[in-house]
């Protein structure tokens, strides 16, 4: 049977911390077993995202499922079978889940683009430390992003009841 699943900011959060360590292994691994036909298509995907941001001049992120596509086949190059199946069968779901609930939008497009720059010439130079240590910071800044934009709208949510109770008063 079907389920309906809502998910919290906090949960999103919860995803991230794990996104962060396992997406790191993921890129590591990718350096070590993706064939050149894989890292050649990787390399293509980041040019394509490139061309994307540079057209919307930085406003707009690539399209949500173009991000998500980036990770999902580091996560594929892994070679890791559990490690797939658990990132992209159950961790990915639950993202675009919460994209859709949410209505996330990420205007950081040039600094993510510059990121997955990163991450694909490490992996196309076979340097899996590297990669991972760049995947993990990837995660970790989309991590603070979300961070960040919740504490601002509590803070406007805040705002905005204290206005409403100050004008109830007068």
């Amino acid at each position: 049977g079907a389920r309906v699943i809502t998910l919290s900011s906090d949960q999103l959060l919860e995803i991230y911390h794990v996104r962060e360590a396992l997406e790191g292994m993921a890129a590591r691994l990718a350096a070590k077993h993706m064939s050149e036909s894989e890292v050649e298509a990787l390399q293509d995907l980041v040019a394509k995202h490139r061309r994307q941001v540079g057209m919307e001049q930085g406003q707009a992120h690539f399209r949500r499922e173009a991000d998500l596509d980036f990770h999902y086949r580091i996560v594929s190059g892994s070679h890791n079978n559990r490690l797939i199946a658990l990132m992209c069968n159950d961790l990915y779901h639950l993202v675009r889940m919460y994209r859709c609930q949410f209505g996330m939008t990420r205007p950081r497009a040039s600094e993510a683009q510059r990121e997955h720059d990163q991450i694909a010439d490490a992996i196309a130079g076979r340097d899996g430390e590297l990669a991972e240590i760049l995947m993990r910071r990837h995660i970790r800044t989309s991590r603070a992003y979300v961070e960040q934009t919740k504490t601002n709208e509590e803070k406007e949510v805040q705002k905005q009841k204290t206005k409403r109770e100050k004008n109830g008063k007068k």
